[in-house]
């Protein structure tokens, strides 16, 4: 049986789907037990259960074969690391008693460095948690979120603008959610023969120029990347609504990516979606 955190969300959605298409026994975790009858109606089992609450969260993985993680950001947190921190244990504390076969963590590209990735010590973080259990695991270590680009979206029909953290020019590995999903989905059913690390990118690297392309194609109209400066980046984003300390980590991170401190440790595994088709889902 395999228990899936996140199923609320775009990549645990996409996992749990794909292995109750194939058969396979499948509970998934949800914050809201009403998020959970659509699972019901598909024949998947539902845990009620706060990733944040180690004895709920074990209560949810009781009798798993394997495990889909995460540990969702806390956009209205003051202290987002220290949120993190929480529910990381909480997942260390589960695992460690429940004793799955295999988890498989979604991580994120640079989870290899301790510090000066922004949010990305937070993976790094569950990554070194989840392995000292003893627990076999394999962490997905994904590119940048194409689906991250729907910030983009009303900028992009109403003015023609694509604002940008990543410099222009700068090609980055993306990936879809769906590419994701469908991968953890294969990763658990590989099990133990899973291997310990498996890094995640789209079918080729994308610059700004290449996403405000797809709007292009998208909406009919001319998309312009306008970029905003490093000194302009937590600005832009507590005025967005974002807490003060997340917009500095969200800077941090932009400046990783933009100075080449980030990036794989290996040859990536390539996905099948282009952002093409993530923009137009995106623009609707």
């Amino acid at each position: 049986m395999y228990v899936i955190a996140g199923a609320s969300g775009h990549t645990g959605s996409v996992a749990a789907a794909t292995l109750l298409s194939q058969g396979h026994k499948v509970r998934v975790v949800v914050r809201d037990e009403k998020k959970g009858a659509e699972w019901k109606q598909k024949g998947a089992e539902v845990a009620v259960a706060h990733l944040e609450n180690a004895a709920e969260l074990t209560a949810a993985l009781r009798g798993a074969d394997g495990v889909f993680a995460l540990v969702p950001p806390d956009f209205a947190a003051e202290d987002p690391l220290a949120a993190q921190a929480r529910v990381v244990e909480a997942w260390a504390k589960a695992v460690a008693e429940t004793r799955p076969k295999h988890v498989v963590l979604l991580s994120s590209v640079g989870s290899e460095l301790e510090r000066g990735t922004g949010p990305i010590v937070t993976t790094h973080r569950a990554e070194e948690k989840l392995r000292a259990t003893g627990v076999r695991l394999t962490a997905l270590r994904c590119g940048y979120f194409m689906e991250n680009w729907g910030a983009a979206v009303q900028p992009a029909k109403s003015g023609g603008v694509l604002p940008s953290m990543i410099t222009p020019g700068r090609s980055v590995s993306m990936i879809a959610t769906a590419d994701i999903g469908r991968i953890a989905a294969e990763t658990l059913l590989a099990g133990e023969r899973a291997p310990a690390l498996i890094e995640l990118a789209g079918p080729r690297e994308y610059a700004p120029e290449d996403v405000a392309a797809a709007f292009e194609r998208a909406l009919g109209r001319k998309v312009n990347v306008v970029p905003v400066p490093e000194e302009g980046i937590e600005p832009a984003l507590t005025q967005a609504g974002f807490q003060p300390k997340l917009a500095a980590l969200f800077r941090e991170m932009n400046v990783a990516f933009n100075g080449g401190r980030i990036h794989w440790t290996g040859t990536p595994t390539r996905g099948r979606v282009g952002i093409d088709e993530v923009v137009r889902q995106l623009v609707g």
